[in-house]
């Protein structure tokens, strides 16, 4: 590589604001802050808020029945 060139890669702390989660990764930046992490996101938590889109899925199915028939 040529020298001066090239960014210095480094190991950098990224701290999540919502949860406080703290965790290692590598980047240029000296320090990341992220609004979710795994720790706090719903996906990952599994408090999914997927009630509401249920209710809306068993309307369409009973408004419009099975189309696949």
């Amino acid at each position: 590589m040529k020298k001066g060139l090239h960014p210095n890669y480094k190991s950098v702390t990224v701290t999540c604001i919502s949860c406080g989660n703290t965790f290692e990764s590598g980047s240029i930046l000296d320090e990341i802050r992220v609004d979710t992490c795994n720790q706090c996101h719903p996906f990952f938590t599994g408090k999914d808020r997927s009630t509401k889109v249920d209710g809306r899925v068993d309307r369409f199915n009973k408004r419009y029945g099975n189309l696949n028939k």
